[in-house]
């Protein structure tokens, strides 16, 4: 029989609970409907009557093909015995610290990222996401009405799901071609402000890649800070710059304390490791400290040896100097063979195209033309979002095409789409 005082000790405090119990009762309610489903099992089901007519080049998923770090065997090789223990929930120190240190030379900050407090280890920028919007609604003052969650449209599923697990409401913003593929903050009510938990914002943006001045930045940290909820950058995009510039970060706009943001990284785009599932989220060390405790039961640890190779990853300049030279060319080849077609428009970071194919069919019509007809998959642009208050999709009429590939075979499929689509 297990004594009362043991009892007590196995239940988790009640902040925990809180989270647990929330998250459940959300998901339990929230109603299943087609947009709320995965854009790649719609696309799955979109296609699944279609033979490709020419051999299948896949550019629906944003998964680097481009080649592993060399370092990346033999370092696994040098720790193997680490899998034989369980690492610290936050991160073991050396990640932490070789983090910290690659924050401070990749933004001007005007002092170090404490890697005890201010930084933590993630499964990659998914599951930080998700639990961040979990997390917030907890964490932040009581809200002026139904707490809300807000969201780039089209965006990152991880955001949305994150809002309805923590039954929020989410509010869709729309980035279209008139807003600069970016929010307009100046379009935001303060009433929904007032009720705002979070504010989810990529920088270069998926799929756009429209990059935030820093001024734009600076302008959503005062609003946070005015109204009391979060900034979640997801800056996973940032090291993949195509004019020579690279990108402000949130923390630059957020010092001395970085309170009210947190940013979140991940090696998956910089060093071409999405199967590793290493990243960090860093910031608000007060949020952060609350965030640890819903990953301390919610959240596997990262393994040790994958956290010595993002070690090695943070400390390595050159691949990711080589990969960004990669997308440079690739887009270079966007800009010869498709030209003007499709309102295609140079981004100035990331490594998808957006193009308006409302004259050629449709978004739905031109990804099931492209995979019978050329063989490429792509994904249909409204997919990617939502309809906004107004009924309007933003992803309406437009595909996502991404260039993940070797130079070679992008070019045999931006030649292929241009063929189907004239």
């Amino acid at each position: 029989m297990v004594s009362k005082g043991l009892m007590r000790r196995a239940v988790p405090p009640s902040f925990n609970v809180e989270f647990m119990t929330a998250a459940t009762a959300a998901a339990q309610h929230a109603p299943v409907n087609a947009e709320a489903r995965s854009p790649f099992v719609r696309l799955h089901e979109l296609l699944a009557d279609i033979k490709p007519g020419l051999p299948a080049i896949n550019l629906s998923v944003g998964e680097p093909q481009h080649p592993i770090p060399p370092f990346v065997g033999p370092v696994l090789q040098a720790h193997l015995n680490d899998f034989g223990r369980y690492p610290a929930n936050k991160g073991t120190e050396g990640f932490r610290k070789a983090a910290a240190s690659w924050l401070g030379r990749r933004y001007r900050l005007g002092r170090p990222v404490d890697p005890e407090t201010e930084v933590i280890v993630l499964n990659g920028t998914r599951e930080g996401l998700f639990l961040g919007a979990l997390a917030a609604k907890r964490y932040v003052p009581e809200r002026s009405g139904k707490p809300a969650i807000l969201i780039p449209n089209p965006f990152y599923a991880a955001y949305s799901a994150g809002a309805a697990a923590a039954d929020c409401e989410p509010v869709y913003l729309p980035t279209t071609r008139e807003t600069g593929f970016l929010p307009d903050l100046d379009a935001i009510d303060p009433a929904l402000l007032a009720r705002t938990v979070a504010f989810y914002l990529a920088s270069p943006s998926n799929p756009q890649g429209a990059v935030a001045t820093e001024t734009y930045l600076t302008r959503l940290v005062v609003m946070a800070r005015r109204f009391g909820f979060l900034v979640f950058a997801d800056e996973c995009y940032c090291e993949i710059y195509l004019n020579g510039r690279p990108p402000h970060g949130m923390l630059e706009a957020s010092q001395p304390d970085f309170s009210n943001v947190v940013v979140f990284h991940s090696l998956s785009k910089r060093s071409n490791l999405p199967g590793l599932r290493v990243g960090f989220a860093a910031g608000d060390r007060r949020f952060l400290g609350r965030y640890i405790e819903l990953r301390n039961i919610a959240a596997p640890q990262v393994p040790v040896p994958a956290q010595e190779v993002a070690i090695a990853a943070y400390g390595d300049e050159a691949h990711v100097e080589n990969n960004r030279e990669l997308y440079v060319a690739k887009f270079d080849l966007a800009d010869q063979i498709i030209g003007n077609r499709y309102g295609y428009q140079r981004p100035a970071g990331g490594f998808f195209l957006w193009l308006d194919v409302s004259r050629q069919g449709g978004d739905e019509a031109v990804a099931r033309n492209l995979w019978r007809d050329g063989g490429l998959r792509v994904i249909p642009g409204h997919y990617l979002a939502r309809d906004g208050a107004d009924g309007r999709n933003p992803g309406q009429g437009y595909i996502r095409v991404a260039l993940v590939q070797d130079k070679e075979i992008t070019a045999e499929a931006l030649h292929r789409l241009v063929t189907v689509l004239g």
